[in-house]
């Protein structure tokens, strides 16, 4: 039987929507997955933030709404039917210039009965501050703008140094999940490399994520990791925001979808994370927190992955047991425990003569590059 891609690598996912949909897929292509929502959504219904944002559009009618998202302008109107309002918000609606964010927001406009003015084909913010700017009448005029997640602090300050009156409805706040446990696992999972990549499906998520690190005292080893061994998986560019303003840069797909995240993430994660060793006659596939030897998946021990991957940072050439015991200390914490880490997985990897011994100075992988 084949080896599925993304058997031996470790995936932390902290999607809080579609996770189980997300964790499915990773685990058909091979990878264990560590679930660990950074987030958790405030219910519409309850919001009383998004409450006062839409009386506040009642009681002073904008002149200007600008929708965000689709899923974020259905949301508002699905809150507002619930407290008995969507009536009256759709005709104060009605009554402004509409603008939409992209083709979802378009779609979501009409949805509701209403016709956006201008809508721009890229989803970007700056071009609909472009537009309304250039039109030099925001002196005075209320402006809302839906807000999906997180704030939009650019275009709202732009906005109100132009001159306008904003309302921010928060559709859809984040805040960080009740158990907070698995975030915490996840983010010390990255600072130990026992996770191999970590996906993002939005910015909240990915802020949550960094922001949690920073209570916990770890940011700058999260910071490391996720530049160096931990491969950050993002959907897009705008859930890439935060790890940007970080200066860690992201793998993400063309188009920002589930599927070609995860798409990417399969094609991707054993480029960056694998290393193909010829050794002893076998081919090693040395991945993340296993090694597939010609093909056959040998899952290793903690202990026996890290002796692998330092006998592994210059194949063939000899590793003393000093430094084996440094990586992989084992019972004892002597030269005879690192023999018996060594035997094990001599073991698992099903040849003996994979691992050679160097008398006296310590054990080499029995390299054979390809001439």
């Amino acid at each position: 039987m084949s080896v599925e891609p993304l058997a031996g690598y470790t995936i932390g996912i902290t999607a809080a929507r579609r996770r189980d949909e997300f964790a499915a897929a990773l685990e058909r292509r091979g990878a264990a997955v560590i679930s660990a929502p950074a987030i958790t959504l405030v219910p519409l219904a309850d919001d009383t933030s998004l409450r006062a944002a839409t009386d506040r559009c009642l009681g002073s009618p904008p002149d200007v709404v600008i929708a965000t998202t689709g899923i974020g302008f259905r949301g508002w109107i699905e809150a507002a039917d619930a407290w008995g309002l969507a009536s009256d918000l759709l005709k104060v609606l009605g009554q402004a210039t509409v603008l939409a964010r992209g083709p979802k927001a378009r779609g979501a406009v009409r949805a509701a009965g209403l016709r956006e003015t201008w809508s721009p084909d890229s989803e970007s913010s700056t071009e609909v501050l472009e537009y309304l700017i250039a039109r030099g009448d925001l002196d005075g005029r209320r402006v809302a703008v839906q807000l999906h997640g997180e704030p939009l602090p650019d275009l709202v300050q732009a906005l109100r140094l132009a001159g306008a009156e904003v309302i921010e409805v928060p559709v859809y706040r984040w805040v960080l999940p009740d158990d907070t446990a698995p975030l915490h696992r996840l983010i010390q999972a990255v600072c130990a490399g026992s996770a191999d990549a970590v996906a993002f499906t939005s910015a909240p998520a990915a802020a949550s994520f960094l922001q949690a690190a920073e209570s916990l005292g770890c940011a700058d080893l999260v910071h490391t990791a996720l530049r160096g061994p931990v491969v950050p998986a993002c959907v897009g560019p705008v859930t890439a925001g935060p790890l940007h303003a970080a200066g860690i840069a992201v793998l993400q797909p063309d188009r920002a979808r589930l599927g070609a995240l995860i798409r990417e993430i399969v094609e991707q994660v054993p480029l960056r994370r694998g290393l193909a060793v010829p050794a002893a006659g076998h081919v090693l596939d040395i991945r993340g927190q296993a090694v597939v030897v010609d093909g056959r998946l040998a899952p290793l021990t903690g202990a026996g992955m890290a002796l692998l991957r330092e006998l592994s940072v210059r194949p063939g050439h000899v590793v003393s047991r000093a430094d084996l015991l440094r990586v992989s200390p084992g019972d004892g914490g002597d030269n005879h425990a690192v023999e018996v880490a060594v035997g094990r997985l001599r073991a698992a990897l099903g040849d003996p003569r994979i691992i050679q011994t160097v008398v006296k100075r310590g054990y080499r992988l029995a390299y054979e590059p390809v001439s």
